[in-house]
């Protein structure tokens, strides 16, 4: 396969492994995980659903989800074959491919067999890293791609090795972020904080049950927004002037004040549910590209510090 061929592959696999892990999102928001039942791979005893709208956002899912696992596999399968060199774009499409295995297999067990919250909430986490996975193999044969067919150009300005360690930190720590938001909507606890910046009047409540596990993930999420700032803040005034690297610092602040104000839309229509499947949804939107932009980031910046100091 040609190289351009390859990036239409990494590009539809991306676009299916969103598709599935949003498509996750709104499955839970809906409460449609149980849509067909406690059964798989049927629905409600059929192949073909009855049409209940919890029936179809399941079985939809499902459909999305099965057809990212043989768009990841092809990927993986060609990458393995054609870019024998590239050892990078090859560990791109291997965890793309186990993550979108991972995250199927828990799904269909949380169907059969019923899970756990901490453990529900890793089926988002993982599936966030086989998006992740799928974005860093789009944009790394994006730029072989570009390399090959582009006229030669400046060798891309190198980028400090403290800002490259900064931008694996956020990346890991948002994915820990992202978790206990996950565990916040699998243990019910949406609703357990009214208000903001207050949580049910307190500046502090009692960290135990529900308002406790809403207040920590509120602290987490402040704390990611300093660190995505500061982030921002050296990205952009990085020495070399590096354009890539000042457009996703810029990209990153952007995401995450928009994420906060998801968060805070979510705190104030939960007892909405038409709006709050809107902000639910659009604070797990949000997060999933934030999070892919950020992985790219930590990614970039290691590539462009070798040999900085």
């Amino acid at each position: 396969m040609t190289t351009k061929q390859l990036k239409w592959l990494a590009y539809a696999a991306t676009l299916f492994v969103f598709l599935a892990t949003f498509g996750g999102g709104v499955v839970t928001k809906t409460e449609s995980g149980l849509g067909c039942g406690s059964q798989f791979p049927l629905c409600n005893g059929k192949f073909v659903p009855a049409h209940t709208l919890a029936s179809i956002i399941e079985y939809s899912h499902r459909g999305v989800s099965g057809l990212a696992g043989i768009l990841a596999l092809a990927a993986f399968v060609a990458f393995m074959i054609w870019r024998r060199n590239r050892l990078d774009l090859r560990i791109y499409a291997f965890l793309a491919l186990l993550f979108v295995i991972i995250q199927a297999a828990m799904g269909a067990l949380a169907v059969v067999f019923s899970q756990s919250a901490p453990i529900m909430a890793l089926h988002l986490g993982f599936a966030l890293i086989s998006f992740a996975s799928s974005v860093m193999l789009s944009l790394g044969i994006r730029e072989q791609d570009k390399q090959e067919t582009a006229a030669p150009t400046e060798a891309p300005r190198k980028v400090s090795k403290g800002l490259r360690n900064l931008s694996i930190f956020t990346a890991i720590y948002t994915y820990l972020v992202v978790y206990t938001g996950a565990y916040v909507t699998h243990t019910d606890s949406a609703g357990a904080c009214y208000g903001f910046p207050l949580c049910n009047g307190k500046l502090i409540p009692p960290l135990a049950g529900g308002e406790g596990i809403q207040f920590m993930h509120r602290a987490a999420a402040f704390l990611l927004f300093v660190v995505i700032a500061v982030l921002a803040h050296f990205a952009y005034r990085n020495k070399s002037g590096n354009r890539e690297v000042r457009g996703l610092g810029l990209a990153s602040i952007i995401l995450i004040v928009l994420q906060i104000f998801a968060g805070i839309s979510v705190t104030y229509t939960v007892n909405d549910y038409n709006w709050y499947l809107f902000t639910s949804i659009s604070h797990i939107l949000i997060i999933e590209v934030l999070f892919g932009l950020l992985c790219y980031m930590a990614v970039r910046t290691s590539l462009l510090s070798r040999g900085s100091k």
